[in-house]
C-alpha cells in the first residue's frame, strides 16, 4: 500500500535528499552513447568518454565511460536533471575522481528503438 502512495507522490523540491535519490534511481542502469564536460575558457563542449553507462554503487553515482570512471560523487549530493528531449541528463556535484572538485557533465543515451 505504502509503495502506490510513492509512486503516486514524487518529491518535487530539486534541493531534497528525497528527490536526489529519486533521480539517482531513475537514472541508473541506462547506457549512454558519450559523456561530455563543458571547458570553461572556450565555452566548447569536450567529450571524456564514448560507450557506458550510469550505476549506482553503495551510496556513490558512478558514469563509467571508455572502460573508465569519468565521474563519480555522493548520490545526496548529486544535482541532476534531464534534457528536455530526454536525450540525456546534467550532472553537477562535487567530483570524487578529481579530488572533491564540483563538476558539470553532459551524458547523452544510447537511442534504444521500442
Amino acid at each position: 500500500m505504502l509503495g502506490i502512495f510513492k509512486k503516486l507522490f514524487k518529491p518535487k523540491n530539486e534541493n531534497s535528499v528525497a528527490f536526489r535519490i529519486e533521480m539517482a534511481k531513475h537514472l541508473s542502469g541506462r547506457a549512454i552513447k558519450y559523456c561530455s564536460e563543458r571547458d570553461p575558457e572556450t565555452g566548447t563542449d569536450i567529450v571524456i568518454g564514448k560507450a557506458g553507462s550510469l550505476s549506482i554503487k553503495d551510496d556513490e553515482f558512478i558514469v563509467l565511460s571508455s572502460a573508465d570512471i569519468v565521474f563519480r560523487c555522493k548520490i545526496t549530493e548529486l544535482r541532476a536533471w534531464e534534457l528536455m528531449s530526454n536525450d540525456g541528463a546534467m550532472l553537477t556535484a562535487p567530483d570524487l575522481t578529481k579530488g572533491g572538485a564540483e563538476r558539470t557533465i553532459m551524458v547523452y543515451y544510447t537511442y534504444y528503438r521500442k
